[in-house]
């Protein structure tokens, strides 16, 4: 079984929490590959490529079979996040922070309007390896890119105003495949620092986990389809493939659009299934159990 999450922990892009990131960009490199892709993520397969370069291998077939069968979600979820930032940019907004950045690629990849700066936040040995990879394919970002390395349960702000942000500047921020990953109590944390280091006119972008993500009876359908897959494949529960959400910190936690919206931020929130509806990716009414059952929240701030 995988060591549980603790305090101060860390990773390399291919251990614990890390491997996630390869996770997702397994998925935008399929996606970039059909035949009518939501969008284009031609780095993906860069990093994957890169990673088996270190040793990493590829999830079994079980595993792929599971990340594709989830590729809908995690298609819609990527393209829902790049519609905030091109709409951020058209209102004036010329400042972006991703928190727990991991592989995204938006700062080459989305069409950035002039005089636009992307910060990235997450480990440090994540932003190393992203740096790495983007330096030997000669890839150069369309916007002024600034890594940020360091864990979101430090004193990022600092680190972020250390390295040029100006909190008197609207922001757009996002959090995608964050939250769950923290404890309760930093997630509290985390949008604190982010409204005290927001001006009027700042603009946000969360991957919301409710209480319905965290229901234990969800939570067990979860952990019996990844038994029943491993069964049919023939491999035991200690083949070394964590699940993920052993690595989440298991946790009743603020709701994110009531939070948002006591702090005077303007927010609209759309449903996974909704959203997956909207593109494309799921029939009306239709219900699948597997996939995460998540909000996708977006705060103006006018106050």
């Amino acid at each position: 079984m995988p060591m549980a999450r603790t305090d101060g922990d860390s990773w390399d892009i291919t251990e614990g929490v890390g491997q996630t990131a390869l996770g997702v960009a397994m998925a935008r490199a399929e996606e970039t590959t059909t035949e009518c892709p939501l969008f284009t993520d031609p780095y993906a397969q860069l990093f994957l490529d890169a990673a088996a370069e270190r040793g990493w291998k590829q999830p079994p077939p079980y595993m792929i079979q599971r990340i594709r069968s989830i590729g809908g979600y995690a298609a819609s979820r990527t393209k829902w996040f790049d519609e905030f930032f091109i709409a951020a940019g058209a209102n004036g907004i010329q400042q972006s922070v991703i928190l727990a950045a991991g592989l995204d690629a938006r700062a080459w990849r989305l069409p950035w309007v002039d005089g636009s700066v992307v910060y990235e936040i997450d480990q440090p040995k994540v932003l190393a390896f992203k740096a790495e990879t983007f330096r030997a394919n000669d890839a150069r970002p369309a916007a002024r890119y600034v890594a940020v390395p360091i864990d979101l349960r430090q004193d990022w702000p600092k680190a972020l105003r250390d390295a040029g942000f100006d909190p008197s500047e609207p922001t757009a921020w996002a959090a995608e495949g964050l939250l769950p990953y923290l404890p309760a109590e930093a997630q509290d944390l985390l949008f604190d620092r982010i409204h005290l280091h927001s001006a009027r006119d700042s603009r946000i972008a969360v991957e919301s986990f409710g209480a319905g993500v965290f229901d234990p009876e969800y939570l067990a359908s979860r952990r019996e389809q990844m038994r029943r897959l491993r069964e049919e494949a023939g491999v035991s529960d200690d083949d070394g493939v964590p699940d993920t959400q052993d690595l989440w910190y298991i946790e009743d936690r603020t709701d994110v659009a009531a939070w948002l919206t006591e702090h005077c931020w303007d927010v609209t929130s759309v449903g996974s299934t909704e959203l997956m509806t909207r593109y494309g990716r799921s029939k009306p009414g239709e219900v699948d159990v597997a996939l995460p059952r998540t909000a996708f929240v977006e705060g103006h701030l006018t106050g």
